[in-house]
């Protein structure tokens, strides 16, 4: 029996694959589908042991686009409905990940079925460490073969063509003391030696935010996120820190040269005295109006094509084929305990990503 749309979607919902849990079973149940396909598993274990699966799918002759997603979820933060529910109202799915990104998934995967030639990206990890893709930049053989024109990354945009979004370099500071109760005075509080690093920060934050010289027109907002969350890894108030911490995520565009504020960061975390830990995602991708993907996409879509301040996988995939942006559901709605996504819209996007698969224009051979 031909597997359904909304099916296929409200499954993958029911599948707990949050970030820090194994992808496992849900990899299995989309290789379920993959009759007639080559497909290549790709195991690996996160940083925390786990073990993350990604998989690349392809048949017919080399050339053509490539569409992925990931199988992986945020966490069920704020929800007081069932996140896994997978349920389906007035035609419309609700549930954690439905519209970021397995709704959009299973779009993909149908689309594939019914093209003669298609290939499949699928990953794991994209909402941490986007440890999926680069195992697929890093060890494909199946996508090398493909030589793929073009990827889709099927990411919620209302299906608005993206040609370019921003990449992130996590900053982690660590600044170390000594536990002790505070009343006694010998104990060394780890703040204290946080606290300048921190000043330095909001001086930072409000550089970005002011500097015309750090805004990228192209992009809503033109300024970088710059985003801090500081832990003290739950230290009661009459407790001496013996750890705190400071993580920041700052995402920049393709126009913009970061090495100036990592010289900056790096300062800070010297004169401070804390440690400081930079992990760098991809380069931003962007592609310019007139590349042949974005073209093909604006063609298909009759929609003009956008820039996005998130980032997707597209930022490790494009090291395999340029990246277009283009799924259906609204980012609004990812990462929030109302996550949803209407079946019609999951339709449209498994026809528009099958006329893609199908689509031999000669301007993008």
């Amino acid at each position: 029996m031909e597997t359904s749309l909304a099916g296929l979607a409200a499954e993958l919902v029911r599948l707990d694959s949050r970030s820090s849990v194994s992808n496992l079973s849900v990899a299995e149940r989309i290789e379920a589908e993959l009759h007639g396909f080559e497909v290549e598993r790709l195991d690996y274990t996160d940083a925390q042991g786990v073990p993350k699966r990604a998989l690349v799918a392809h048949r017919g002759g080399p050339g053509g686009i490539a569409l992925s997603g990931h199988m992986d979820t945020v966490p069920e933060t704020g929800w007081t409905d069932d996140p896994w529910s997978g349920a389906v109202r007035d035609g419309v799915l609700h549930g954690l990940g439905s519209c970021d990104m397995k709704g959009p998934v299973a779009a993909c995967i149908l689309a594939a079925q019914a093209a003669p030639r298609a290939t499949l990206l699928i990953t794991a990890d994209e909402e941490t460490t986007k440890g999926g893709a680069r195992v697929i930049a890093e060890r494909s053989e199946l996508a090398r073969a493909a030589k793929l024109r073009g990827i889709v990354v099927a990411e919620p945009t209302e299906l608005v063509p993206v040609r370019g979004h921003r990449s992130h370099i996590a900053f982690t500071a660590t600044a170390r003391g000594v536990q002790a109760h505070s009343s006694t005075g010998r104990g060394v509080n780890a703040n204290w030696a946080l606290i300048p690093f921190l000043a330095e920060l909001r001086e930072i934050h409000a550089m970005l935010r002011e500097d015309p010289a750090w805004h990228d027109e192209a992009y809503d907002p033109p300024f970088s996120d710059f985003n801090l969350v500081v832990d003290n890894h739950g230290t009661a108030v009459n407790v001496s820190v013996p750890l705190a911490t400071a993580r920041v995520k700052f995402r920049y565009s393709h126009r913009l040269d970061p090495s100036p504020l990592l010289s900056r960061m790096e300062a800070a975390a010297r004169s401070a005295g804390v440690e400081l830990e930079i992990a760098r995602e991809g380069l931003p991708p962007e592609l310019p109006v007139e590349h042949p993907l974005v073209r093909q996409a604006v063609r298909l879509t009759g929609r003009a094509p956008s820039t996005v301040p998130f980032g997707t996988d597209a930022s490790i995939l494009q090291d395999v084929a340029p990246c277009v942006i283009l799924g259906p559901g609204s980012i609004a709605l990812a990462h929030t305990p109302r996550e949803h996504v209407p079946l019609a819209a999951l339709e449209a996007a498994r026809e528009l990503y099958l006329r893609l698969l199908n689509d031999n224009d000669t301007e993008t051979a």
